[in-house]
C-alpha cells in the first residue's frame, strides 16, 4: 500500500511542478488559482511521502520520488509546454524509469 501512497505522492510532485509552468505564464487571479494549486499539490505530496517513509527506507522512497518528479516533470515538460524531445532527453528519460523500477524490484 505504501508504494502506492508514493507513486501518488510523486505524481503530486509532477502537478505541483506543472502548476509553476501554468503561473508564470499567467497574470491577476489565474496566476494566484495556480500558486494556490502549487501549494496544495506541494503539501499533500510531502504529507504522502512521510506516510510511505513510515514502511519504506528512506533512501528509496525519496529516490523513488523525486525520480517520479523528475521524468513526469519532464514528460508534461515536452507534452504540455513544448520543451524539445531531443534524442539524449528522451534516453535520459528512459534510464530514470528503468532506475526507479529497479529500486522497486530490488526493495525489501
Amino acid at each position: 500500500m505504501n508504494w502506492i501512497i508514493l507513486i501518488i505522492a510523486g505524481l503530486l510532485e509532477v502537478t505541483f511542478a506543472f502548476c509553476l509552468g501554468k503561473a508564470k505564464d499567467a497574470s491577476g487571479n489565474e496566476m494566484y488559482l495556480w500558486y494556490t494549486g502549487f501549494i496544495l499539490a506541494l503539501a499533500l505530496s510531502m504529507v504522502l511521502l512521510v506516510k510511505a517513509t513510515q514502511t519504506l527506507p528512506i533512501g528509496t522512497a525519496y529516490a523513488v520520488w523525486t525520480g517520479i518528479g523528475a521524468v513526469g516533470t519532464a514528460l508534461i515538460g515536452i507534452l504540455i509546454f513544448k520543451e524539445p524531445a531531443t534524442f539524449l532527453r528522451l534516453l535520459f528519460i528512459t534510464t530514470l524509469i528503468g532506475s526507479i523500477v529497479g529500486l522497486k524490484v530490488v526493495s525489501e
